[in-house]
This record gives C-alpha cells, sequence and structure tokens, in this order.
C-alpha cells in the first residue's frame, strides 16, 4: 500500500468530447485489473477512514482497497457487494468527489484514490468472470412483502429481503424495473444493460415483478396490504417543481423527468409520440436548462446530443456554489454547454410557444439582504437593471422533485405525510403511520442520491424483517452476507 508516494492518481480514460457527443454510450474506457490494482495500492491504509465515514452504505473501502491490491479480485468484489447491492451503479454515478474520494487523506497535493472506479471496474469484471451469483437464500419464512417501486431503494430491499428468505414481489408502474436508473438517468452516464443485469439476478433469485401496474389503479394500498405480510413503499419522488415566472405555461417548457425520460426510451427502442413531433426532442432548437444539479447537467448533456443548434444552462449562483458533481459540469463544458452563471429567469416571451427568455444576473451574499441557505451556500439577489435575453426554442427545467399525493392516489388516506408530501417515518425506522407499510428512499427522505436510496432500501429490509420475525435483529447467518461468501469459496481462512 502506499502507492501515492509512488503512483500519480490516474482516472479512466474519457472518449474525447468530439467522438462522445454524438452517441449515447459512456464516456469512460473501461480498465484493465492491473490499473484497478495499481490505483487501488494508492490507498494510505489510515487508522481512521474518512471514506468510509464519507460515505452513506459506509462501505469497508479500505479493506476491499487492500484485496484488489493485492490482486485478489474476487475477494475485493464480494467484500464491496457485502454492504452496497450495487456497487458498479454507485461507482458510475456517485458523486465520489462529495462523498468517498472528496473525504480522502490524501487528496491534498496527491489526488485522492479514485474509490468509484475501482469500485465500478471490480463489480464489471466479477460480472464479466461469472462471480455474480444469484442471491444467497436465508432459511424460507413465512409471509411475503410487497414493494412499490422498482427504483434503487426497492431493488436493494428486495435483494435483502430475498436473503432473510422472505418471498418478495415488486410493483412498478413502468415497463421496465429500475426506475429513476432506467428512465431518468442518460446512458452516457449508466448504460441500460447494468440496470437489467441486476433485475435479471433479482429474477433468477426468486422475485417477482408485476411491471405496468400502478398502484391505485389495479390495486389501492389496502389490496397490497390484505395480500402481503407487510408492504415497502419506495416510489421515489418524480413530481417536477414548477416555474413561477411570468409567461412559464407557454408551449415549449418542459420539465426535466419529461425530457429525460423520453430520450432514454427512444435509446431504448420505444416509440415516443412527443420526441417524433419535436416537443421532446432538442434536435435543431436553442435549448435553455434551468438549475444547476445533476439532472441538469444530464439535461444538458442529452440535448448536445440530440443535436440542438445551442444549449445554455442558467444558474443563479456562481460555479462553485453549484450542488451538482463538479465532474459532471467539467463533462458538459467539453461536450460544448454554454453555463450563465449568476443569472434566473424573470419573464418568458412568445405567443403560444416560447421563444425569448428573459433573464437578469444575480449576485450573491449581499448583507441584510440574501443570507445563506441551509447548505451554508451564499444566497442569491437579483441586480437592478441588468435584464438579458436569450433566443430559447425550448426550456428544460430541472429545479427539483416534489413527492405525489400518496395518500389520494393510492386510497390511502390514514398514510401521514409531511408539509413537503413526503411519506412520514418513526424516529430512527422505516415504519410509517399504517401498520405493516414501510417507506424508503426519496418518498421518505426527500430527493436525493442513488446511494442514499440503496441504504434506505437495505436499511427498511433490516425494519421489516424485525416486525415480521418479531425479533430486532440482524444474524449474519441468517442474512446469507456476501462479506463470508470468500470463506465459503474457499478463498481465505475463516
Amino acid at each position: 500500500m502506499l502507492g501515492f508516494i509512488k503512483s500519480l492518481q490516474k482516472k479512466p480514460e474519457k472518449r474525447s468530447a468530439i467522438k462522445r457527443k454524438g452517441d449515447f454510450m459512456e464516456i469512460y474506457q473501461p480498465w484493465p485489473v492491473d490499473e484497478l490494482t495499481k490505483q487501488a495500492e494508492r490507498c494510505s491504509q489510515c487508522g481512521v477512514p474518512f471514506c468510509q465515514t464519507g460515505c452513506p452504505l459506509s462501505n469497508n473501502i479500505p479493506d476491499w482497497l487492500r484485496l484488489a491490491a493485492e490482486g485478489r479480485t474476487q475477494e475485493a468484489y464480494m467484500l464491496s457487494a457485502a454492504t452496497n447491492s450495487m456497487p458498479e451503479i454507485c461507482g458510475r454515478i456517485c458523486p465520489q468527489d462529495k462523498l468517498c474520494e472528496g473525504s480522502c487523506v490524501i487528496e491534498k497535493d496527491f489526488g485522492s484514490v479514485t474509490i468509484g472506479a475501482v469500485e465500478k471496474s471490480l463489480t464489471d469484471e466479477a460480472f464479466n468472470q461469472g462471480w455474480v451469483e444469484p442471491i444467497t437464500i436465508g432459511k424460507k419464512r413465512a409471509g411475503s412483502v410487497g414493494i412499490i417501486g422498482a427504483g434503487p431503494a426497492g431493488l436493494a430491499a428486495a435483494e435483502r429481503l430475498r436473503r432473510y428468505g422472505y418471498e418478495v414481489h415488486i410493483y412498478d408502474r413502468y415497463d421496465r424495473a429500475g426506475g429513476m436508473l432506467v428512465y431518468g438517468i442518460p446512458e452516457f452516464k449508466l448504460e441500460k444493460d447494468i440496470v437489467a443485469r441486476r433485475v435479471e439476478r433479482l429474477v433468477a433469485s426468486g422475485v417477482t415483478f408485476h411491471l405496468n401496474f400502478e398502484v391505485g389503479v389495479q390495486a389501492t394500498m389496502k389490496d397490497l396490504r390484505d395480500k402481503h405480510s407487510a408492504v415497502l413503499i419506495a416510489t421515489g419522488t418524480y413530481k417536477a417543481r414548477k416555474l413561477s415566472e411570468k409567461g412559464a405555461d407557454k408551449n415549449g417548457i418542459v420539465a426535466a423527468m419529461d425530457y429525460l425520460t423520453a430520450a432514454n426510451k427512444i435509446g431504448l427502442g420505444d416509440k415516443v409520440a412527443a420526441f417524433a413531433d419535436g416537443s421532446l426532442n432538442a434536435k435543431g432548437k436553442n435549448i435553455v436548462v434551468i438549475g444547476g444539479g445533476d439532472t441538469a447537467m444530464d439535461c444538458v448533456r442529452t440535448a448536445i446530443r440530440q443535436d440542438a443548434s445551442s444549449v445554455q444552462c442558467l444558474y443563479r449562483r456562481d460555479h462553485a456554489n453549484m450542488p451538482g458533481s463538479a465532474m459532471e459540469v467539467q463533462n458538459a463544458m467539453e461536450e460544448g454547454v454554454k453555463f450563465i452563471w449568476l443569472s434566473a429567469p424573470i419573464e418568458f416571451e412568445g405567443d403560444k410557444h416560447i421563444t425569448t427568455t428573459v433573464a437578469q444576473k444575480m449576485e450573491l451574499g449581499k448583507p441584510r439582504v440574501a443570507k445563506p441557505d441551509e447548505n451554508g451556500r451564499q444566497s442569491p439577489s437579483p441586480i437592478t437593471n441588468s435584464e438579458f435575453n436569450l433566443a430559447t426554442d425550448m426550456v428544460i427545467t430541472a429545479l427539483g422533485f416534489e413527492a405525489e399525493d400518496l395518500p389520494k392516489n393510492f386510497s390511502a388516506p390514514e398514510l401521514k405525510t409531511s408539509p413537503w408530501g413526503t411519506v412520514e417515518i418513526a424516529k430512527n425506522s422505516s415504519a410509517t403511520s399504517m401498520d405493516g407499510v414501510f417507506a424508503a428512499g426519496d418518498i421518505s427522505r426527500g430527493p436525493s442520491l442513488v446511494v442514499w436510496a440503496i441504504k434506505d432500501g437495505r436499511d427498511a429490509a433490516r425494519d421489516i424483517h424485525a416486525f415480521l420475525s418479531k425479533v430486532d435483529d440482524d444474524p449474519i447467518d441468517e442474512l446469507g452476507a456476501d462479506y463470508f461468501a470468500p470463506i465459503k469459496h474457499g478463498l481465505i481462512d475463516a
């Protein structure tokens, strides 16, 4: 270990911007095993692993980095998979610069360990070598669990519940499982066969999927609760926050999720009427994206690949205060996106269809007018007489998401929600106000990262197990955790 002294940080090579913006393939080249081994050697094996505390899943990062550095790739994968239901997905889409890698103690001057790239490469190698097996099922238990939502929280919960030995059914309104992983994240960040093989593993392990199934239409919450021993709500939050500026109701102003879903469906070979008629197609248009998070970056980079005439991103703060991943912003810049910092829309002009976005310049931290927000960022305030116009054919709003009215949609008025519409859960638990009904992911936490949804799904599975078994523990022998798989396979001594 301590390879950072002699080896420079190396990230997976990116395809050139000219080549990659012409397709939706992942932009990073795969690493050979010897490269992931060399980069894993850069870990300092520090006494207090801040990378682990910086990870929502508390992944055993130093441990599997050491195994990878020693060439024990299969063991490294198994240890990685012990705490993470989808390490190859987190390795692709997590903002590592804000989480594990941003917490690495050797970051200054040397460059942090490229944890995400090693994690992704380990699991890809495991799939290539056939090391990823169907779930090890614990002793078969009575009862079944119904999960509403086949996104990351639902899939993570299903994996763990199946390990416990429960019968698991997942209900999802889309025609494919994966939720946001399939319909919200573009292929250049996460190719869909990566998600599909995770779903296939669950199917091979006995999980039953009910697709094109909308709770509230095909069945009520009461119907599912009567059918199953417990129910988990893992629907995510898809309702777009709306603009309030004058003219925000004009044609040509679309929500990010609608736009990204259409683009992903086209990539999957589906026919999308709104794409064919141009209403959700950026080709040949002047695009303005409003927002500064990762969803906004997904939109601008998708518009580039759809051959938009111009793509501009309006963000009311400066570059340093953007909430999204710095890597994604850099990728967007390389691909030709123009960022207009410290700017916000004030009006949208046009007859029925938008033709012009009127924006205004902003400034940060003006005394007695703007205070830091809850995240510690300087708050913006408008600059008088600073208006400017942008020629616009389509505006894509990426202002975040809100929860749908689940008590109404699910015909479950007894389901308590917060003032923000998220499902209320008990302190230190995933339990909702309804007996035997639990919630996990964005629908209870609020819009957040995929890695948090995975954690919430795994935690909810533990809570459901405690509810059904009447035992508040999580015995490893019943879980059948992959942490001990190296022993089972005879790779290491017990």
